[in-house]
Formats: structure tokens, sequence, C-alpha cells
């Protein structure tokens, strides 16, 4: 395994990359940071200094902490919303693959009927009946992204399904809870993750212009795209919060981003280089 990742350089630098970012995220209340919501009204809007490293925004809050919170909102956000959404729309997926007549073309038409609304347009109009919040910005993007999985797990399923393993299990009496999970689903494992990985980075853009619409996490909650939509009004007078948050969510959706890519050209065989 270590050989594996030595040797393909650019998976390396991207699993090493959003691992940094992950662990952040993860260990921000035991790595010292200040208190982000913690308000210092004679320190507001300062540039980066000793004490603060990238500055304060218009309430004298600390942005690097304030930032890294904000990736702690991120990602629980996002990682929750696609999970939902792969759960939910690989298994409609391929339970249409399998089934086929009628389920399919009942799911699938679903499915199409939630493609034809713009991303961000359906996530707005989920949230406005659910409510603004950082967990009805996950239901939003989850509902999003579940057409997505669905149409992507299907294809694949369909060869699956039709391949000799398969019909030899059918032959032997294996319940189609066994064929699905022992022979289907194993055989969609590097898809999912590609995938994975890939809307993890369209669902940290989405989260976030869902946050600077006022419609994900509220305030006083960190998050990246509100500090953004904040930061914005005192671009004169501080541009540390709006620039260090844009660059935050740039550099978490590009290296989720860069992991899919690496992942896809390390496990698609038609892209491997041959030693």
């Amino acid at each position: 395994m270590k050989t594996f990742l030595f040797r393909n350089k650019l998976l390396t630098f991207a699993l090493i990359f959003v691992a940094f970012q992950v662990l952040l995220a993860v260990l921000a209340p035991t790595l010292g940071f200040q208190d982000p919501y913690n308000q210092v009204m004679i320190q507001r809007m300062k540039p980066p200094s000793a004490i603060n490293f990238l500055g304060t925004d218009q309430l004298g809050r600390d942005v690097l902490a304030r930032i890294i919170y904000g990736y702690r909102t991120s990602l629980v956000t996002c990682l929750t919303a696609v999970g939902i959404a792969l759960v939910i729309g690989g298994m409609l997926g391929m339970l249409s693959a399998f089934y086929r007549g009628w389920i399919d073309r009942i799911v699938m038409r679903f499915m199409d009927i939630l493609f034809a609304f713009p991303i961000l347009l359906l996530a707005i109009g989920v949230i406005a009946v659910i409510g603004p919040s950082t967990w009805g910005a996950a239901i939003a993007i989850a509902i999003v992204y579940t057409p997505i999985f669905a149409r992507l797990l299907r294809g694949p399923s369909l060869v699956i399904v039709e391949s000799e393993y398969v019909m030899g299990a059918r032959a032997i009496g294996a319940s189609d809870a066994r064929i699905i999970f022992s022979h289907l689903l194993p055989n969609l494992a590097s898809v999912i993750l590609v995938q994975v990985s890939l809307l993890l980075s369209a669902a940290i853009l989405v989260e976030a212009s869902l946050s600077f619409l006022g419609l994900g996490a509220q305030p006083p909650t960190p998050s990246l795209g509100l500090m953004l939509s904040e930061g914005r009004n005192f671009l004169l007078l501080s541009p540390w919060p709006a620039t260090f948050s844009g660059f935050a969510i740039l550099f978490l959706s590009f290296g989720f981003n860069l992991l899919g890519d690496a992942l896809r050209d390390t496990l698609d065989p038609r892209l491997r280089t041959q030693d």
C-alpha cells in the first residue's frame, strides 16, 4: 500500500491535502485556537497580527478560528448530505437496474423530474419548505444529489446484473438481497468512491452558496459562506475575513476535486498507466 501511494504522487498529494484540512476541522477544539464566538469590539477589523494571525472581523472575532470551525460546519453538512444521497439514490439506482420493468420506469422518471430543476434553485426551494439551518442545507443538498447517484449507479448495475456470476448466483437460489449486497455493491465500490469525492467538492460550493444567501448555517455559527457574505460589506475597511474565507472555500473544494480526479485516474483501468 505504501509503495502504491508513493508511486501515485497526485493521489498522495491529494490525500495529504484533504487529510490536513479534515484534521484541522476535527481537532479544532484541541489545537488551541481562539473561541470563534468571542467578540472583542475594541479589536474589530484588525489586520493580521501575532495575536490574530488572519485578523479579526467586524465584531472582533478571530478570523482564523472562525475559518477552522467553518470547516467543521461545511464538512458535517456536506458529508451528511452526500451520505444520505448515496444511500437513497444509490439504492434506487441499483434496485431499478436489478428489477427493471415498472420499478425502473417509475424511479427513473422521478429522478428525471428532479434533474429538470437547476441545482441551486431546487436547494433553495427545499429550504423554503423546511427552513434555513445547517441541517436544512444538508437535506436540501441530499435531495439535489440523490438523482445523480441513482443514474450513476444504474448504468454499471445494468451490466453487472447480466454478468455470468450474477446469473450463476440466481441459479443456485441466492436471494435478491444477497446478490445486491454481495455481488452488485462491491463491484460498484470504485465508482462510488470517485463520485463521492467529486460530489463533496461540488457540495462544499453549494453549501457555501446557500450560507452566503442566508439559507444555510445561521449566525453566530461559523460558516465559510456566511463569513464571505458578512465580510463583503466591509471590503474597503477590512478585506481579511472575506478574502481568507474565500480562499478556505477554494482550498476545501479543490482538495476533494483533486482527490476525486486522482482516484478516477488510479482506479479506472482504461486510464491506469502500465508499469
